[in-house]
């Protein structure tokens, strides 16, 4: 490990990857405009687990599976002792994307795919982008266990529950799915952005956590009961004769899937019975589809501020009339306290 004096008024990072060649390359692209600083590079988790206390990071950003103790191991421990906004790299995706799934799920903020991630000109637009986001990342706020409080008012009937979350998301849904019991009747078809090759991971660990089932959506399936999350690189939809179907065609800004198309063909199929819920998340995905819905008679949510890591799309939805603002465990209350009523036309 190499540790480095970091200004006061910079952005500090620590960062940890077996391979020397990478945290150098990492460095120079994070440190070029000269605004962020590396605290600690270390090769091991281990490492990087005993650097924090002194490090004081802004942010991590850690390999998976680096040598020694498992990276998850360590996202799991940053995150119950010293919370810190942690981006994961990983050259694992797809089937092989499970390690980054879980690191979501316990408290990580983002998986990106060192593929994606191009470090050979830190003056290039791309490393320009990828350092917007490392500055985004480290602002976030991260919470061990958000307060709960009475939850909001609800409609007593829903046919589908629509998700959408983005930045800090995995964590929340993780608690949401883990409070509805096995046998939770109301579908949820859920939006969260997530690097390509890292959605399968993300459900199949979603999975070992929930009771109910959880998987990606089937396109010309009906909505069942569970937890149905889109496929990346295709908008979700719920069709008017109540079948799920994937568009790959709709511009819904910078998102596919998008949760503006998901809740927009929520509230046409399912109107007052529908539900939409905006969770955390960098930018305004889900903020007007959730507002659509609510005018045609159902109920939106939006998470709110204290316990959100970034508060753009809750806040987005606040904006443009969303009613409700409430914690994960309201949020999960809520739900709860939803009664069925089959999607008319859904078979």
């Amino acid at each position: 490990m190499t540790a480095v004096t970091a200004s006061a008024t910079k952005l500090r990072v620590l960062i940890c990857d077996d391979s020397r060649s990478y945290l150098l390359a990492l460095r120079r692209t994070l440190e070029y405009d000269g605004d962020i600083a590396v605290s600690a590079a270390c090769t091991t988790a281990e490492q990087a687990m005993s650097a924090v206390p002194r490090a004081r990071p802004d942010l991590v950003t850690m390999d998976i599976e680096p040598p020694g103790r498992p990276g998850l191991e360590a996202v799991e421990q940053i995150m119950s002792s010293r919370p810190l906004p942690i981006l994961i790299l990983s050259a694992h995706v797809g089937q092989r994307g499970d390690q980054a799934g879980a690191a979501l799920a316990a408290g990580a903020l983002e998986a990106l795919a060192k593929a994606d991630i191009d470090l050979s000109d830190p003056a290039s637009p791309a490393a320009a982008a990828f350092r917007e986001r490392i500055r985004v990342l480290g602002r976030a706020r991260v919470i061990k266990h958000p307060r709960a409080r009475p939850a909001p008012s609800a409609p007593r009937r829903a046919s589908v529950i629509g998700v959408c979350a983005s930045t800090g998301g995995p964590q929340v849904l993780a608690r949401l799915l883990e409070a509805l019991p096995a046998g939770y009747p109301i579908p949820l078809l859920i939006v969260q952005h997530v690097a390509a090759g890292f959605g399968e991971g993300l459900a199949r660990w979603l999975g070992r956590i929930a009771r109910l089932p959880v998987g990606l959506a089937a396109p010309g399936a009906p909505p069942a009961p569970g937890a149905w999350l889109a496929r990346p690189g295709a908008h979700l939809v719920l069709a008017p004769g109540g079948r799920l179907a994937l568009d790959r065609h709709t511009p819904a800004g910078p998102h596919q899937p998008s949760g503006d198309v998901l809740f927009r063909s929520i509230a046409a199929a399912a109107g007052r019975t529908g539900v939409a819920v905006v969770l955390t998340g960098m930018g305004r995905d889900g903020a007007a589809g959730a507002a659509a819905l609510q005018r045609a008679g159902g109920l939106a949510i939006a998470q709110d501020e204290r316990s959100s890591a970034v508060f753009g799309m809750p806040q987005a939805a606040l904006e443009l009339g969303v009613e409700v603002a409430a914690s994960p465990a309201e949020i999960a209350a809520c739900l709860l306290g939803l009664r069925h009523e089959p999607l008319r036309g859904a078979r």
